[in-house]
């Protein structure tokens, strides 16, 4: 014989539906895990952006995604001009503002 009756008795056991749920549990854990520790963070912080972006006026300063500093003197429906010294101004997207800073931080 090819296969002894020891290793073909204990080749085939049917598994039970409780063992079969059981066994999806772990990944059900982790899905939950990585829910609440790094997709409902971050879907927080794209709200408080998208909030922040949308309250913004005309003489907000700001800092831009690339790092530079201004103050807005005209805004868009899409972009916005930043003030960056006297008489030069930038033409940034609204959402590559990344920060608005209190007022009177910019002399």
């Amino acid at each position: 014989m090819l296969i002894s009756t020891a290793f073909a008795q204990t080749a085939a056991p049917a598994a039970s539906p409780e063992s079969s749920l059981l066994s999806l549990l772990p990944l059900v854990a982790m899905f939950v895990v990585l829910y609440f520790i790094m997709i409902r963070p971050q879907m927080k912080r794209q709200k408080e952006h998208k909030a922040m972006i949308e309250a913004l006026a005309k003489g907000d300063e700001v800092v831009t995604a690339g790092g530079v500093l201004g103050r807005v003197s005209k805004l868009g429906d899409s972009v916005l001009h930043v003030e960056v010294a006297s008489g030069v101004e930038l033409q940034v997207q609204r959402s590559a503002v990344a920060q608005v800073l209190p007022k009177g931080t910019l002399k």
